[in-house]
């Protein structure tokens, strides 16, 4: 195809009518299972529907099924067991130290969030965290219904293609093991729970994208609990392994993988910086690699590519427009921002792509519903742009 393809990292705002179902099955209360398929069969064509019209290619269901990117993996396995928590005065996301270096930043981001979920989840119970007490079991039944709902919208809509975000072994977080022998037991049982999963993705036609923001901001955890860099490799590496197990006979041209460094609206300091974990990336086992490259924090490191090949074959999708900031990029910044990457590693192995997604889970969004939209639609007009003056030399 000659132009590049407009895309994004799939987590987009829930509708108010289908929250209302989700906060219900938050809280544990019956709900009309009829009415609630309806309403997410209804919300995922209508995502669909406004994708294509914003001008984006390669669409998704918008996570319309899930509560949370990661935790929406523990509705659909067994041997898994939740608890209260209390987490008065502290918080349930992990230590790090850019937390350490602006406290008072965070207590008002933490702050923020937490009311966000509890005043549209309308949850009154205490938070609660996951442990694994038995052997791992897949139940397909959601990711059926998940497949069965976006490539029904993506005919009715004809969108270029589709893909599914799924999570990688590495950020299935606030799990902990109870039941295996060993860390690396547990972490390749989750692999191959989760290979069902990428398995019935790819089988079904649709591309599978793996989301691993946890792999890069734990570096920061682990620095800030007084670890090593050598710590953090021996724990990365392990979950690149096991993520590779899990993607084991599936194409790589239908698997994008996606790293980020978390969606808060933090300072981000400390994050890791591109090129010390680039070679994990590339180990990944997958066609096309979705990273940020469109905040301040690391719009810098598309110079990375001078020095590191990409691997013959595969392509990048850098954010070319960004969830951290309100600020609706413009079309020509985007276009700017895909022609100097493309001059660097090609323009056939380039998409447009966002840094995160607009919403953390269901009920914390990232920017408001209009803004999403107006930056998928400048992405979409950057792409073309961009597409113009690199195919018209």
């Amino acid at each position: 195809m000659s132009r590049i393809l407009a895309t994004h990292t799939g987590s987009l705002i829930r509708p108010t009518e289908l929250l209302s179902f989700l906060s219900a099955k938050a809280r544990g209360a019956a709900v009309d299972e009829d009415a609630y398929q309806l309403r997410l069969s209804e919300s995922v064509d209508d995502v669909v529907r406004k994708q294509v019209e914003a001008g984006v290619d390669v669409v998704d269901d918008g996570e319309m099924g899930k509560a949370s990117w990661i935790t929406y993996l523990y509705e659909r396995v067994s041997g898994l067991e939740s608890r209260p928590i209390d987490l008065e005065g502290s918080s349930m996301l992990p230590p790090s130290r850019d937390r350490q270096a602006f406290p008072g930043a965070y207590a008002e981001l933490d702050a923020l969030d937490e009311a966000a979920v509890r005043k549209s989840s309308a949850q009154q119970q205490a938070p609660s965290a996951w442990f694994c007490t038995g052997p791992l079991r897949y139940d397909r039944t959601a990711i059926d219904r998940d497949i069965a709902n976006v490539k029904a919208a993506v005919a009715q809509h004809e969108a270029v293609e589709a893909f599914l975000p799924v999570v990688a072994p590495a950020s299935a977080y606030w799990l902990t093991n109870e039941h295996y022998d060993s860390e690396e037991e547990f972490v390749f049982a989750l692999a191959d729970v989760l290979k069902q999963e990428y398995r019935a993705i790819v089988d079904s036609g649709l591309l599978l994208q793996v989301d691993d923001a946890v792999l890069m901001h734990e570096c920061d955890t682990i620095l800030a609990g007084g670890g090593s860099y050598d710590d953090y490799r021996r724990w990365a590496e392990l979950r690149v392994r096991a993520l590779n197990h899990a993607l084991e006979g599936l194409p790589e041209e239908r698997v994008r993988y996606h790293v980020c460094f978390g969606s808060w609206h933090g300072p981000h300091a400390y994050d890791p910086p591109l090129r010390d974990v680039i070679d994990l990336i590339l180990q990944v086992n997958a066609g096309a690699y979705a990273m940020e490259q469109a905040n301040p924090r690391h719009e810098h490191e598309w110079r990375v590519w001078e020095d590191v090949k990409l691997p013959d074959g595969k392509k990048l999708i850098p954010g070319v427009v960004t969830h951290h900031t309100n600020v609706v990029e413009h079309p020509e910044l985007v276009a700017q921002r895909l022609v100097r990457l493309a001059g660097v590693v090609g323009r056939d192995n380039v998409l447009a792509g966002t840094d995160c997604g607009f919403a953390q889970g269901a009920f914390v969004k990232r920017v408001h519903e209009e803004i999403q939209w107006a930056k998928l639609s400048a992405l979409a007009e950057g792409a073309r742009l961009a597409s113009q003056h690199l195919w018209s030399r």
